[in-house]
């Protein structure tokens, strides 16, 4: 964008806010009219189309704190938006004499009488002693290329969004909608994404200044915990219970798989609660982990009531276990 786009421009008109509107109301205007008027939502109108650049082009000046100062300087300067003409003045515009008398003091001379002129050029400078030429006055608001000349590109800023995706879809992978900034768009979640993990997508931010590139739209995923599952990194957990003489005597048991099929699993003699079992190659099946694993932890579920039969086979099991203290050195260990 040139300096004088900036002159002929009122970025405040366009997005329809008042001069001394604060950033918050910017930002709300320029979502509230993005959504109106973005082509999503206007397939085939020009005019909207037309409409959702002016006001993007308006709030990527005036949500820059360093660009809106420019910006209210040069339009104050200029007595809200004339366009410059060489030498005095005539059918064309207000000449640089009457646009910028007052910075020198003396109507619109120079200090000292002297005449300062603008021909439009792009070495203009000031013809008195003393005196910078039209590019040393300006030069800090464009980028030090003189006026008209395009300011320097910069890099446009990063948009943060989150999105909550079922278990299996996080496993799977998934395409979601979002809206961010009044900007509706698809985006493609990877297999395997973890709870918390953050996704970047290069070039969806918001749009860049002075040629600049756009920024990265940066997603955070938040997953749904599943009633059996979890992920561990790229393996698959599941906690499966089993009886007390399943545990003592060993067995082999069916464990579900995520794609809705079982495996089975063989529990050795002697296995105690809470101890995992690895089943290889049975975890997620994703190009990101082909080898995952299936991590099962046995629970040792100890029955709440027990028949006559079963009580006497208890008694039974501890009158032969007579003398076997699992807790043996336990006190002496904690002494320590």
């Amino acid at each position: 964008m040139t300096g004088q786009d900036w002159l002929e421009k009122d970025f405040y008109a366009t997005l329809g806010v008042a001069k001394d509107a604060d950033a918050d109301t910017i930002k709300k205007t320029y979502r509230k009219l993005a959504r109106k008027y973005h082509p999503d939502h206007n397939p085939g109108d020009t005019k909207s189309e037309e409409r959702f650049k002016s006001v993007g082009e308006a709030y990527a000046v005036l949500s820059d704190p360093e660009q809106r100062k420019q910006y209210d300087a040069l339009r104050a300067m200029a007595g809200g938006g004339a366009r410059f003409s060489a030498g005095s003045g005539g059918a064309g515009g207000a000449g640089f004499e009457d646009l910028f008398g007052g910075m020198f003091g003396q109507g619109a001379g120079a200090p000292g009488g002297t005449r300062v002129r603008y021909s439009g050029g792009p070495t203009s400078t000031g013809t008195g002693t003393g005196t910078g030429g039209f590019e040393d006055i300006l030069s800090g608001m464009f980028g030090g290329g003189g006026f008209g000349s395009r300011r320097r590109a910069q890099r446009g800023g990063d948009i943060t969004a989150t999105t909550k995706l079922p278990f299996r879809q996080a496993v799977t992978g998934a395409t979601v909608l979002l809206t961010v900034d009044g900007r509706t768009m698809t985006t493609r979640i990877p297999p395997g994404v973890h709870d918390g993990q953050k996704i970047r997508l290069r070039g969806k931010g918001q749009p860049g200044t002075g040629g600049g590139e756009p920024g990265d739209l940066i997603v955070a995923v938040q997953v749904e915990p599943h009633p059996v599952f979890s992920l561990d990194g790229k393996h698959l957990r599941i906690t499966v219970p089993i009886t007390f003489d399943e545990a003592a005597l060993g067995a082999t048991i069916d464990v579900p798989t995520l794609d809705g099929r079982t495996v089975k699993v063989k529990v050795p003699a002697g296995t105690p609660s809470g101890r995992t079992l690895r089943v290889r190659s049975k975890g997620l099946n994703i190009p990101s982990a082909p080898d995952g694993d299936l991590l099962v932890t046995v629970n040792v579920v100890v029955p709440s009531r027990l028949s006559s039969a079963a009580k006497a086979a208890v008694k039974a099991f501890a009158e032969a276990n007579d003398g076997v203290n699992p807790r043996s050195g336990l006190a002496e260990a904690a002494a320590k």
